[in-house]
């Protein structure tokens, strides 16, 4: 079951209520995933050269083994997450940074990095979501939120979504369906030395991502390979600093909406989430099997 939403403000408003917005589309969709909710926003208050760091759990203590990286401030504690701004030294990854928090299965996860990008996601409604996190009020240009029913895999913080593509900056994905060859994909990056923290199928689809990037292909070029390389039927959303991605698999079998006006984009797994998150009139259109669209922060579209 479960239900993905996505906004992009078009008109870059700067306190457009982008949280309330996702929170109203979750809300609705709020029958298709009981077991826990997410959201990933981007948000507008980025400082030139600094990361936005969260962790889950929030162990302060972590954050003593980044001394010889950069320089940890304004650390915040909500819900058992902690999050924190980091001035990275010269030469220091994504990557770097989970290995000296001691990143881990069943151990601390870094849930999101990125110099805009913030992630929140917990066992419970979108409701509870917002009492822990008071979601409703972030405010940013794009966002991406996840409704869970889980399937196969257990329900705890880590297997909610949304997912942070680790080790790529500003880069999260939500996905409702099935990739049926993703014990195949998992083996191969295993091999690699990828990491995974949970046994989610979703998972897969960020690593995937940032293999691609590492190939020397650029984002939308490594959503539109996915249709040929994700099996299964699935849809899924990626937010990140160039812009919002929503990718099909080839045969639809998965439910899409997606609303385009000159002020917003809009996608949700049904209409009813987009009609209760936005008044007024629009039209709704489900987006062809087998495609992958891209919709830049503030200007047109590109069909991959």
């Amino acid at each position: 079951m479960c239900g993905i939403v996505g906004f992009l403000d078009r008109l870059d408003r700067p306190d457009f209520p982008t949280g309330r917005v996702v929170l109203a589309m979750l809300d609705a969709l709020g029958c298709r995933g009981p077991d826990s909710a997410g959201a990933a926003l981007l948000r507008s208050d980025e400082i030139d050269g600094v990361w936005a760091v969260r962790i889950a759990p929030g162990d302060a203590l972590a954050l003593t083994r980044l001394e010889p990286l950069g320089v940890v401030e304004r650390v915040e504690h909500a819900a058992g997450s902690l999050r924190f701004r980091f001035r990275p030294g010269p030469g220091v990854t994504p990557e770097g940074v989970e290995v000296a928090l001691g990143a881990c299965r069943d151990g601390l996860e870094v849930l999101s990095l990125g110099s805009r990008i913030d992630l929140v996601k917990q066992v419970g409604s979108p409701a509870q979501l917002d009492a822990a996190y008071g979601f409703s009020a972030w405010r940013g240009p794009l966002a991406i939120g996840h409704t869970r029913m889980s399937t196969e895999s257990r329900i705890d913080l880590s297997h909610s979504q949304p997912f942070w593509a680790h080790g790529v900056s500003d880069l999260a994905t939500v996905h409702n369906g099935h990739v049926t060859n993703y014990h195949q994909l998992r083996r191969r990056y295993e091999r690699q030395g990828v990491t995974f923290y949970t046994d989610n199928d979703s998972e897969v689809i960020g690593v995937y991502l940032r293999d691609r990037l590492a190939q020397g292909r650029s984002l939308t070029e490594a959503m539109a390979d996915s249709i040929v390389d994700l099996d299964g039927a699935y849809n899924y959303l990626v937010a990140s600093a160039e812009g919002l991605g929503v990718v099909r698999d080839r045969f639809g079998f998965k439910p899409l909406m997606i609303a385009e006006t000159d002020a917003f984009v809009a996608v949700a797994t049904e209409e009813i989430a987009l009609r209760r998150a936005f008044p007024g009139s629009f039209r709704v259109l489900e987006p062809a099997p087998g495609r992958a669209l891209f919709y830049p922060l503030a200007v047109t579209p590109a069909l991959v």
